[in-house]
């Protein structure tokens, strides 16, 4: 039987690797094929799906799909750096929007949709890290392509207004001055497709971010710095589903969120450094509680910051985002109802560090979580904590190759597993 079941991961090992290893030559047989005409220049991979966006522009629709791969390998501690350490993962997403004022005559509206698909068999945490955190954010068990979010927004008093309904993914989705916000957004620290991959350095694990379900978020901006935000979503959502089970049939839990902040701008002799300062609260009703207990609390809360400033600019067009920026994150949540209850992480980012390489990404990040106090039985050390390396070198356009190093202190707070370090590569290529 042992034979056998090695002999089918054998063959879906190497089925992996095979198609893994066409898909990149054929891609490889694209740019050389297209040279001429000049691929690398374009945007996308496709030329906006060989002119479709270009000829639906008109009607206020246009499409986009890109694909993320990634491949981690546990080299040093963890719980195992054997067989099998090694794995792929990746995901796929189709995005929509339309411009609601070109189709229907409703001014400043929109209307958006999100599908994703992912083929990840097993997470690398399961079986050789072990991190409480996540050494990939992207990870998913491999599932079927999903509608995962699909809302209308709504534009107010000359656009100081907004509001967002229908399934709704809470870990961002406006901006102020072009600094993402609503909720726990940040500039050089929140896109696992492009920056960080470890879970704890794109959102703060303190915060019970729902699934993808339905939800309401209104956005008011009624001065060019400052904003405040408020949003509540099905705190019982699972993203496969429409949303309607959960809402309306289950308890009638929602996860409430209220978020404001302030976008200043600091002089400096090549102009304007932006940077914005978020302070955020949530409110969850459900029953929970941390891991050494079985008795079970409601109404829990708790309160998050997240800071992102650039410091310097290379030069002084408006435009141009080369420079160095620095970010900061903290995070609290009660120990009787909570695992985590204290995080803070911080890092920086440099756009530009190479001459030539305009749109190369360096950036170092640290995250730090404390375990509670009343779960020392389950964690037997008193935190976990990462430090990320990884450049983005922006190959084309429309693919970027992302090498990683992670190193991976107490991971899942666990005594008898040793500090991991994890290798990985990341592409993605937008179609």
């Amino acid at each position: 039987m042992q034979t056998k079941n090695l002999g089918k991961e054998f063959e879906m090992n190497r089925s992996m690797i095979i198609a893994c290893g066409l898909f990149l030559l054929t891609v490889a047989g694209l740019c050389v094929a297209d040279q001429a005409q000049h691929m690398s220049g374009r945007s996308t991979l496709t030329g906006g799906f060989w002119g479709l966006n270009e000829a639906l522009e008109p009607a206020g629709i246009d499409f986009a799909l890109s694909f993320t791969n990634i491949y981690q390998a546990n080299t040093k501690g963890g719980t195992s750096t054997h067989r099998r350490q090694g794995r792929w993962s990746g995901s796929y997403d189709l995005e929509m929007n339309a411009d609601i004022e070109k189709i229907l005559g409703i001014e400043n509206a929109v209307f958006y949709m999100h599908a994703e698909g992912t083929w990840s068999r097993q997470d690398i945490d399961g079986t050789s890290v072990g991190s409480y955190f996540g050494v990939n954010a992207d990870f998913a068990p491999r599932e079927a392509f999903h509608l995962i979010e699909v809302w209308y927004e709504q534009a107010l008093l000359d656009n100081t207004f907004r509001f967002r309904i229908g399934k709704l993914d809470m870990t961002g989705g406006f901006e102020c001055k072009g600094c993402p916000v609503s909720f726990d957004g940040n500039m050089y620290a929140n896109d696992e497709n492009e920056q960080f991959l470890n879970a704890a350095l794109v959102n703060n694990p303190t915060i019970p971010f729902p699934d993808y379900g339905l939800g309401a978020v209104v956005y008011w901006n009624p001065v060019e710095d400052w904003y405040l935000s408020v949003g509540a979503a099905d705190a019982q959502a699972e993203k496969g589903q429409t949303g309607f089970n959960t809402t309306f049939h289950d308890e009638d839990y929602f996860v409430y969120m209220a978020e404001t902040g302030i976008a200043p701008r600091m002089d400096s002799v090549n102009g304007p450094l932006q940077g914005a300062y978020r302070v955020g609260f949530w409110y969850d009703p459900q029953p929970k509680s941390h891991s050494d207990t079985t008795k079970l609390y409601r109404d829990d809360t708790g309160f998050y910051i997240s800071c992102d400033q650039m410091l310097a600019k290379e030069n002084n067009d408006v435009e141009d985002t080369q420079g160095l920026g620095a970010f900061a994150r903290y995070g609290y949540a009660p120990s009787k109802t909570n695992d985590l209850t204290n995080f803070y992480s911080f890092g920086v980012q440099y756009q530009g560090l190479f001459d030539g390489r305009d749109d190369d990404v360096l950036g170092l990040g640290y995250a730090h979580g404390c375990f509670s106090d009343k779960a020392d039985t389950t964690y037997t050390e008193d935190y976990e904590s990462v430090t990320e390396l990884y450049y983005n070198a922006q190959i084309t356009p429309w693919m970027a190759i992302s090498p990683s190093v992670q190193y991976v202190t107490n991971p899942g707070g666990n005594a008898d597993v040793s500090d991991a370090v994890v290798c990985g590569v990341r592409a993605l290529i937008t179609f």
